[in-house]
């Protein structure tokens, strides 16, 4: 009987702690979750903003050698750079 009691209790408050582990890791994700949109530019005070847009860049990687003593060549990459708003203090 008791030994019933205590699973009972025990399952209930495993079922609570999942409840609201789901409920806080949806929260959690959907805070997480990135913003497509760019703010546009605002003149706010005296402060001068405006949005720079994304652009890539390319990267050079320098020739290295591994641990048996062999050298792999340079390479180049591409890297994107998201776009952001910039602003200016006057």
């Amino acid at each position: 009987m008791i030994a019933g009691f205590k699973r009972v209790i025990a399952l209930g408050a495993a079922t609570a702690a999942l409840t609201a582990g789901v409920a806080f890791s949806s929260v959690g994700v959907a805070e997480a979750a990135p913003s497509h949109t760019v703010v546009t530019a605002a003149h706010v005070g005296k402060e001068r903003c405006h949005v720079v847009k994304g652009y890539w860049t390319k990267t050079w990687h320098k020739a290295t050698r591994d641990r048996h003593g062999r050298v792999h060549p340079g390479y180049w990459t591409k890297t994107w750079h998201k776009a952001r708003k910039v602003c200016e203090r006057h």
